[in-house]
């Protein structure tokens, strides 16, 4: 098995992200040790916040929102998935398991000793975060779901998740910064598409982007659908509070909000915010709101003695 690791090189200077890189070693039972890149920015004694990135893009992808979240007091914490961004990348399609990225975000969590926080969940970020969040008991204070759903495969893809299932699966080049850009509402600066290439020297870094759609459950018996049936039932009992900050222009989780809002008791009397100007990479299109947003909600937390 081979574990790639992006030279460091590649990600000097990129824009608007003059952060200091922190780094925690995971260990997989067949993989063996795989170190997880991740930004730690604001007070390290306030509550953290952990901004949780999808696919394909990485922790760049936050980089508006860390400011008005240390304005705030927060600890702000963003880590890189295995496969992406800094992190380690093993080269193997076949490495990456819905179950893996769990454990490895879970024990990532775990080393850096984070109780009471706030996760955002962005994408598949959200689909690992809120297995930790259900998994680990006091990890989690409050969540916040941006532009993902939680499918458990008991309901069919919609169109636009098969296409993208097939052009993941086989587009011979896999264009990562172009991808990302389609799921923005706004255009984006050629040097901002450049750096979500960053961490892709060639195609053969691209294993974990290119598998996480087939990872995402379609069917009933895909092999993470139970688990994920059961952290939704965890869900459906727990009273912390759950915020939804959609982005509108979104043709693939658009609609998840509203399940969310069904399904989780501590979403009920929060201000859910849907972002006119926000597609499915709401982060990248209202990136510096999205912090103002969390910062709020964080600070309701503290008012409420959650």
């Amino acid at each position: 098995m081979t574990v790639l690791r992006t030279p460091d090189e590649r990600f000097a200077e990129l824009p608007d992200f003059d952060f200091a890189p922190h780094y925690v070693t995971v260990h997989d039972p067949d993989l063996g040790p795989l170190r997880m890149h991740h930004l730690d920015e604001g007070d390290p004694t306030g509550r953290p916040v952990v901004l949780l990135h999808g696919e394909p893009t990485w922790g760049y992808m936050f980089r508006h929102t860390i400011e008005p979240l240390v304005k705030a007091g927060l600890r702000v914490i963003v880590p890189d998935l295995v496969g992406f961004g800094r992190s380690d990348k093993p080269a193997a399609v076949t490495d990456y398991t819905y179950e893996r990225h769990v454990s490895w975000l879970v024990e990532f969590l775990a080393d850096l000793g984070l109780r009471d926080a706030v996760l955002v969940g962005h994408d598949w970020g959200g689909l690992i975060g809120l297995r930790a969040v259900t998994a680990v008991p006091g990890l989690a204070a409050g969540y916040v779901a941006t532009n993902h759903g939680y499918p458990t495969g008991d309901m069919p893809a919609n169109d636009a998740l098969r296409a993208w299932q097939e052009q993941a699966a086989t587009v011979e080049e896999f264009d990562t910064g172009a991808i990302v850009a389609r799921g923005c509402h706004a255009a984006l600066p050629d040097a901002v598409v450049a750096a979500y290439d960053a961490p892709y020297p060639d195609e053969t870094y691209k294993a974990g982007a290119r598998i996480f759609p087939a990872l995402i459950p379609v069917t009933p018996d895909d092999p993470s659908a139970q688990a994920v049936r059961d952290s939704r039932a965890v869900l459906g009992r727990s009273t912390m509070p759950f915020l939804t900050v959609y982005g509108e222009e979104d043709p693939i989780a658009g609609a998840a909000d509203a399940m969310f809002q069904q399904l989780a008791p501590g979403a009920a009397d929060l201000t859910h915010v849907r972002l006119a100007d926000g597609g499915h990479n709401m982060p990248e299109d209202c990136g510096e709101t999205l912090g103002e947003i969390v910062a709020e909600f964080a600070a309701g937390l503290e008012k409420s003695g959650h």
